[in-house]
């Protein structure tokens, strides 16, 4: 059943940059200040893993859509930033107007990437992948094999390389040799061996790079055990041995491995989220540095953030209000807002 195009969006939104835009870029060139507008494409999602929010919130989840106009008022921010990457707590294809949004956010200027379960993937969708002139599909993964990744219930392990098969030989027909295949591999702590078959994985599906994460936010008690807590120093060290040589055969055969632990003696005056140079739009057009701090449930929550809503106000002056500007400085200062001291993403190592 295809969930992509059933409508399309006003083309008299989706503009370029007007005649002053231009002109201005060609005299003083563009300014870039921010790296990347991560946006929340929607908060559906097929998938019921068993680490994720999503699952273990599913009784107040807030199931949603962007729609076309809540993404359009983010054009100032989108003319400001180097990347949009769209993705957020659901499944991003899942939206019938994601392409229209990766044409806009093209149109602003920005790379574009996405990240996805595969599940939805057919030889259409696959080639306005391509198509759409976006650099990066990344396709998320916890395991090298169907038990290893068996914890994404709802997402078979085959299902997703047949997706990434496919994308791959659309890819090469149509010589899109823009596109890169991504892997976004959580490791957790039950699974650690696991991770050392991604290089063969990798070269066998043509997969590029992977980007390897772990579990920072445990949306339940009894989560713990699969995270990497900064002070976990035995389980640090066993991850660092494992990563350490499985990047090492993944860069013999020319593949792109990337990963980062936590280490309790770098509580660090940033975090691996950038939150100095980007920021997190959720579905309802909220503003927020980071998903963990906007998680789209009904229950209270302590540890959301929210500076603001495009639908209501201008993003720039979101990013540059007073309030925001405060807590990325209090960071910056290692004296961040109380959802970000324990959080293993200021403890880069």
């Amino acid at each position: 059943m295809k969930v992509f195009l059933k409508k399309k969006a006003d083309p008299g939104r989706l503009r370029g940059p007007g005649l002053r835009e231009t002109i201005g870029e060609l005299l003083f060139g563009m300014r870039r200040p921010m790296d990347c507008i991560q946006v929340e494409v929607t908060s559906r999602c097929p998938g019921r893993c068993g680490y994720c929010p999503h699952t273990t919130l599913q009784d107040t989840w807030r199931a949603h859509d962007m729609d076309i106009k809540t993404f359009t008022r983010l054009w100032p921010l989108m003319r400001r930033a180097g990347r949009v990457h769209l993705q957020g707590w659901g499944e991003p294809l899942r939206n019938p107007i994601f392409f229209d949004m990766a044409a806009l956010a093209r149109k602003a200027g920005c790379a574009v990437s996405t990240t996805t379960c595969g599940l939805h993937m057919d030889a259409d969708l696959a080639r306005q992948l391509v198509e759409s002139g976006m650099d990066i599909a990344a396709f998320s993964l916890v395991g090298t094999d169907a038990a290893t990744n068996a914890s994404r219930v709802g997402v078979d392990f085959t299902r997703v390389c047949e997706a990434i098969a496919l994308l791959q030989a659309v890819r090469r027909d149509r010589m899109g040799v823009h596109l890169k295949l991504h892997f976004a591999y959580l490791l957790l702590a039950s699974q650690m061996e696991a991770v050392r078959g991604l290089p063969e994985l990798m070269a066998r599906l043509g997969v590029h790079a992977a980007v390897i994460s772990t579990l920072d936010y445990t949306p339940t008690p009894g989560l713990e055990t699969e995270a990497f807590n900064p002070r976990d120093t035995a389980k640090l060290a066993r991850a660092t041995d494992v990563l350490a040589e499985t990047a090492a055969e993944a860069q013999h055969r020319g593949l792109g491995f990337h990963y980062e632990l936590p280490r309790h003696e770098r509580p660090g005056a940033d975090c691996r989220e950038n939150i100095a140079r980007s920021l997190f739009v959720s579905a309802d057009g909220s503003i927020s540095p980071c998903v963990f701090l906007n998680v789209p449930s009904d229950r209270d929550s302590i540890a959301r953030r929210v500076f603001g809503n495009v639908r209501e106000q201008d993003p720039v002056a979101i990013w540059e209000s007073d309030r925001y500007r405060r807590f990325r400085e209090e960071l910056a200062c290692r004296g961040p807002d109380f959802p970000c001291r324990r959080c293993p993403k200021r403890f880069t190592g």
